[in-house]
């Protein structure tokens, strides 16, 4: 009999994220040993209203995007030391960091949470879109983002896509907005 409730009924996880010690490294790993490419970069990304475990904070972050196959790869880097996921007890390891599921409703994401007893760790906006990071109770490598997306999102994750297909190795790293 298969379980139907807790964090997992919100949805499939469509990404896997890591926060790597060496970014560069990172990018070269993936794209050239992997085959995974091209990654799509965005710096100095501040959350709007962001709080981290209920206070609020300036963190800001680059990270870069690329998919393999259906599930998207996500490498990040802190651009400082504010509290955050990216710092502190879950700062970065040379694992998997955390993973994404997409939901329509964050509301209901919230209350699913609360249900588990999942700690909100990180909230915030970019645009029309919310997200929450949480940790279901295991610590680092096990956080959960939440991503209700806004208007641009699906547009943008498909443009994303589209370009690892048939990828041909050149210019691995480009830089949007």
């Amino acid at each position: 009999m298969a379980l139907n409730n807790g964090i997992s009924a919100l949805g499939e996880v469509m990404q896997l994220a890591f926060v790597p010690d060496d970014f560069d490294a990172a990018v070269k790993h993936w794209t050239q040993t992997m085959g995974v490419g091209p990654f799509f970069l965005m710096e100095g990304i501040h959350l709007e209203g962001m709080k981290y475990k209920g206070e609020p904070t300036d963190a800001a972050f680059d990270l870069a995007l690329a998919y393999w196959g259906d599930i998207q790869i996500e490498l990040i880097r802190p651009r400082d030391s504010h509290p955050s996921i990216y710092s502190g007890e879950y700062g970065a390891v040379e694992g998997l960091h955390h993973v994404c599921i997409l939901v329509d409703d964050i509301e209901a994401a919230y209350r699913t949470c609360a249900e588990q007893n999942a700690e909100i760790v990180i909230e915030g906006s970019l645009g029309d879109s919310r997200v929450i990071y949480v940790d279901p109770g295991q610590g680092p490598g096990s956080l959960v983002e939440i991503l209700q997306q806004g208007e641009g999102g699906p547009g943008l994750f498909a443009m994303i896509k589209a370009a690892g297909a048939g990828w041909d190795g050149s210019e691995p790293l480009r830089k949007l907005g």
